[in-house]
């Protein structure tokens, strides 16, 4: 060590900055002595002659005929049942923005780590070199024999749409945007608890957001599943509405049409006047106060912008507001997307889902939801740590995949064991 200067840098970094608990500067000198988070091990030891014929040749040949005659036998030889992509082309990272596949690829070994401790399911990070959808969709149908499942991550606005919307065609495997969706079932879970705190129904909610890319979109779509009946979608332009001409794309034409049924015209501040709920997927500062104090009795703000919401929770709470969620850990109600993607895939793979649908993710929210039993307006969410969660919420989409005919195998003993990897022998496809 003393012979490697950047290796005895990294110990004094990391010494000072532990005095100051500077987590940038802490999290820098991790990933420099690791040189990164994830690394491959065998589950099969090769330490002698025999033990290596065995895991490679010569006998390796027999699984292969095995699959070559029938491919569904790849579930029950090999790992491709329990593997994730989490692929990227690093265009709209974090608070980051577009900086690229390289520097993207923190993030995708660090949401891998997430997907093995949570939910024991073998995440790869594949970065893509092209921001083009046609090549990010064509890199992810070539790898997908090998996969079990495919998790879109940090590909920004519109692309992010037409890439999933593809592949979920065009693919046999689980496919996800965990920007959109994963931030919606969790959306939706504090939510139905939020509403039971305020004594308010679905069907009778206004709810204005701020911001219509990929989680906007996706969380309005999830509501509307929900039969909420006025929701406003807002944008640097103001109101979302059919015939609006100013900073419009196809997305938000098809947002147009599904929301706003009054019409309504105007900036954030005016069609918020009379809202229950405010959801906030922009930026930093967006809300004020005076918005606060012009929508119904215990409004719910749900502020969750990164790093900086659109209002800070005690500003929010002086304004009036009766709960508040961020996406923050240092505050309570934390909307975090770790609740929910590990926990749906770890169901959709169960099964050998061919595909993650609303029903699935509906039924996710709700079991989220249903972890905490006696909400109160600082606890409206569990926590990602919460023992279990994951397969609870495996087991509940597992379900609903097979109530809605897309899993392809149905365990007999799925979840009885203490661990999803314990349940091998029960997530093993059938001979027939």
């Amino acid at each position: 060590v003393h012979g490697i200067p950047s290796l005895r840098r990294s110990k004094m970094t990391s010494k000072k900055a532990e005095e100051k608990k500077d987590v940038p500067a802490l999290s820098l000198a991790l990933h420099e002595k690791h040189r990164g988070k994830l690394e491959v091990r065998s589950k099969v030891p090769v330490t002698n002659a025999f033990e290596l014929a065995l895991a490679y040749t010569p006998g390796v040949a027999e699984p292969c005929l095995h699959i070559a005659k029938n491919k569904d036998d790849v579930y029950k030889y090999t790992n491709k049942g329990n593997v994730v992509a989490v692929l990227s082309d690093g265009t709209s990272v974090l608070g980051l923005g577009d900086i690229g596949p390289e520097a993207g690829l923190p993030v995708m070994e660090g949401k891998c780590i997430l997907f093995k401790n949570f939910a024991d399911i073998d995440a790869i990070p594949i970065m893509v070199s092209s921001k083009k959808v046609d090549d990010i969709v064509m890199a992810a149908k070539l790898i997908a024999p090998g996969l079990g499942g495919i998790n879109l991550e940090d590909i920004s606005a519109p692309n992010c749409f037409e890439v999933e919307r593809r592949l979920k065609k065009e693919l046999d495997i689980p496919v996800m945007h965990d920007d959109q969706h994963g931030t919606a079932i969790v959306t939706v879970a504090a939510l139905t608890n939020a509403l039971k705190l305020a004594g308010k129904k679905w069907g009778d909610l206004k709810i204005v957001f701020s911001g219509a890319g990929a989680a906007g979109t996706a969380i309005t779509k999830m509501l509307l599943g929900k039969e909420v009946k006025n929701i406003i979608v807002t944008d640097r332009a103001g109101a979302i509405y059919v015939g609006r001409k100013d900073n419009m794309n196809s997305e938000k034409e098809d947002l147009a049409i599904i929301t706003n049924p009054a019409k309504e015209k105007g900036t954030l501040a005016e069609v918020l006047k009379d809202a229950d709920v405010f959801i906030g997927v922009s930026g930093p500062g967006i809300l004020k106060k005076e918005f606060i104090k012009a929508m119904k009795p215990k409004p719910i703000i749900f502020a969750m912008a990164n790093p900086t919401p659109e209002i800070m929770p005690g500003e929010a709470k002086e304004a009036g507001a009766f709960i508040v969620a961020t996406g923050r850990s240092d505050f309570p109600n934390q909307i975090n997307n770790c609740l929910a993607f590990p926990g749906v895939f770890r169901g959709a793979l169960d099964v050998r889902a061919s595909d993650i649908n609303d029903e699935m993710m509906l039924a996710a929210a709700q079991t989220i939801a249903d972890e905490v039993p006696s909400p109160t307006p600082e606890n409206i969410i569990p926590s990602a740590f919460l023992p279990g969660l994951a397969k609870r919420v495996g087991a509940a989409v597992s379900k609903a995949a097979i109530e809605t005919k897309v899993a392809r195998f149905i365990p007999c003993l799925l979840y009885t064991s203490p661990s999803p990897r314990d349940a091998t022998l029960s997530r093993m496809p059938s001979s027939a």
